[in-house]
Parts: C-alpha cells; structure tokens; sequence
C-alpha cells in the first residue's frame, strides 16, 4: 500500500469517526438521559499534551464540561458492563487501552469502536516507561499500538489511526514526550481521578469522585474500565452528572494526524 493511499484511508477514516460520533451524540432514543453533548476534535500539533494532574494545560472545557476516560481495558467481564453504563445513558467515552489484552479480545475492541468510543492507546503490557531505556520503552509503546489497530483494522501498525497516548502511571521523560510529539500524538494525563486503583467499595468511589468533580467544576477523568468497583459505581456517577447538570464531551482526532495529509 503506498504512503498517499494510506493517507487517503486515514483521512477518510477519521472522517468517518467524527460523522459517527457527532450523529450517535445528537440521536438518543431514551429521552431524559445525560447524553453526549459535543464533540471535541483534538489536533494533538495544536494540544499535544493535556491533563493538569501532569501538564500546565488541559482541554479548553467550559464550566461542568467532563471527558470520561478508561485506562487498561479491554477486560470482557468489566468492560462489558462499562459500556452497558454509557450506552444506557448514551455517552460516549475515550478507552486507552493496553494491546495485550487488546490483542486477546479483538472482538470487545471492536465493540467498543462500534458503539462510537474513542480507542486510545496506553503501551503493550503497562510498564513504566520512566524506568526503561528509551529505545525498549519506545518499542513497548509501539507494540501496544500495533497490538490495538490489529485488533481494531485488521492490521498490525505503529501508525496509530487515533493518534492518543497515556503512559502508564503518567510516568514519562522529556524524550519520549518529545518522541512522541514529533510524531504527531497527543499525550493525555488528567485532570481528576477517581483513584480506583485503591480498593474500596462503589459508594466511597461515587463519593470520593463527586466530591473532586465538585471541585474541580470540569475536566478529564480518569477511570479504569478492569475494577469491578468502577464498574458497579458508574450507572450512579452518570445520574449524578445528569442530575447536576454536568455535560459529557466526546473527544476524536482532528482531521489529519502522523503520516496523514491536514485538510483544509
């Protein structure tokens, strides 16, 4: 396949995304739920990182705007009722995901793109790349999203088709930061955090959660899709989002991207 073919394919693939998304967030049968109230195109040459747990910026998000995100999936039993969750209430949501497990449940991959979720990328087997020599922590980036377009296209490349990153821990070094701008994709971090990471029931997460969002006023959140608790406590976190008037943005790649012609 020649580079200006696969630009055409990936132009015309985010474009579809895009269409996709924007048409599944003004279209949802159940009327009174939290819905997704925009889409937000992210030009990762224009925002290439963001999230204010890790950088001085973040997305420019208005007042009880939040970007629902899920790190370490894909995990069948979990992100099976995760996806129950924001279909019932007609969210949308960013998955970044690790390509061993992405590599194992090809068929929730897809699922997960079917339903009109972003797929971002998080390494092959989440290790941190803070401590790795850079050439291997740059191969493990690279495996993890080969490992996810594989699962997603059928193909297995290092040309991510949603130029997304998060690092493990959000433990990076200025090279790889660097790496991974010169190559066009964008770094997430967050802004709030559920920490579901520390065991504890649904009803202290919902809690420790609401009570951050309170504060904060907006932001991305990050959640993990793999904790049974997260799972459990999700369907309450987007009635209260409902309920409180929050608005949920959906994120996709800006037209263009690496290897990809910009439109005008």
């Amino acid at each position: 396949m020649t580079l200006e073919v696969t630009r055409l394919l990936r132009i015309a693939l985010v474009a579809s995304v895009a269409w996709t998304a924007a048409a599944q967030a003004a279209d949802c049968p159940r009327p009174g739920t939290l819905g997704t109230s925009r889409i937000l195109a992210v030009d990762p040459a224009a925002t290439p990182r963001v999230g204010l747990k890790s950088f001085p910026q973040t997305l420019p998000l208005a007042d009880r705007e939040v970007v629902l995100t899920f790190d370490d999936g894909p995990w069948p039993a979990t992100t099976s009722r995760v996806l129950a969750a924001l279909a019932q209430e007609c969210v949308r949501a960013t998955f970044f995901l690790i390509g061993k497990p992405a590599s194992e449940h090809p068929a929730l991959v897809r699922r997960l793109a079917a339903q009109g979720h972003t797929i971002g990328h998080h390494t092959w087997s989440h290790h941190n790349l803070k401590y790795m020599k850079p050439a291997d922590a740059e191969a493990e980036i690279d495996k993890g999203i080969a490992a996810d377009e594989k699962a997603l296209h059928g193909v297995a490349t290092t040309i991510p088709s949603t130029p997304f990153f998060r690092f493990p821990y959000f433990e990076s070094t200025p090279h790889l930061l660097e790496r991974l701008q010169s190559r066009g994709i964008a770094v997430f971090g967050a802004d709030l955090w559920a920490s579901d990471w520390e065991p504890m029931t649904p009803q202290a997460q919902l809690k420790l959660l609401t009570d951050r969002l309170r504060i904060a006023g907006k932001g991305i959140i990050l959640l993990h899709d793999p904790k049974a608790q997260t799972a459990a406590m999700l369907p309450a976190f987007l009635r209260y989002l409902r309920d409180n008037h929050y608005r949920v943005v959906h994120l996709v790649p800006a037209p263009g991207g690496p290897g990809v012609a910009r439109v005008p």
